[in-house]
């Protein structure tokens, strides 16, 4: 980070992926293209989940390569008469896995669900 004055502990990275409506997430296509697409994420301890169809450019990116980078913004502010835009942010970087257990994806799922969907979540 430039300005290790503006660094942050671990704990408020995870603050920031709880408290995100969605991410970026950046990763390289198989051709080396840099590709970002918003996603919908949820967080259980140091693993942040996020869904995905079983085919298209996300899954041959992370198939090729499963180098991530996940940006997350919390909090956005516009200050009255100031020319500026404050927010709240996170980067982590990781490395991207299917999950292939039935068991966790299930779990992922409904947190997934918790998160994004709780009214309609409690009607099943």
């Amino acid at each position: 980070m430039r300005r290790k004055d503006r660094e942050m502990p671990e704990s408020f990275a995870y603050e920031m992926v709880d408290k995100c409506q969605w991410a970026a997430l950046s990763m390289t296509e198989p051709e080396g293209a840099p590709y970002c697409i918003p996603v919908s994420i949820v967080r259980d301890g140091n693993t942040v989940y996020f869904h995905s169809a079983k085919e298209g450019l996300k899954n041959r990116c992370l198939e090729h390569r499963g180098e991530v980078c996940l940006c997350c913004v919390g909090t956005v502010y516009q200050p009255p008469h100031e020319f500026t835009t404050k927010f709240t942010s996170a980067v982590l970087r990781g490395k991207a896995s299917r999950v292939s257990e039935e068991k966790e994806q299930v779990h992922a799922l409904r947190l997934l669900c918790e998160k994004y969907t709780p009214r309609s979540y409690g009607a099943f």
